[in-house]
């Protein structure tokens, strides 16, 4: 059995139009992590991560900083358990 886990973070602070969603979906997959990122209707950004602990531990860290043009104001994680079978990651629409 694999050792995966699986977070839902939703970041918010100026985060949409800041290439945020390109710069995670870069960095995970540099990890080899899997999951989406995507746009919600509030101005936050929602993230699901899927790798081994400590790889999802990196990317939330790293959803602190976000792209070069962001200013996160707040992560919020919660533990999830999509029934989706992720391949990649991917930015959603």
């Amino acid at each position: 059995m694999e050792n995966k886990t699986e977070v839902k973070v939703t970041i918010s602070g100026r985060v949409q139009g800041v290439f945020y969603r390109a710069s995670t979906r870069d960095k995970a997959d540099e990890l080899g992590v899997t999951g989406y990122v995507k746009n919600l209707a509030n101005g936050d950004v929602e993230a699901v991560f899927r790798a081994d602990p400590d790889t999802v531990e990196q990317m939330v860290q790293w959803c602190y900083k976000g792209s070069p043009s962001s200013a996160v104001q707040s992560v919020i994680t919660q533990k999830s358990e999509s029934p989706e079978a992720f391949h990649s990651f991917e930015i959603r629409y």
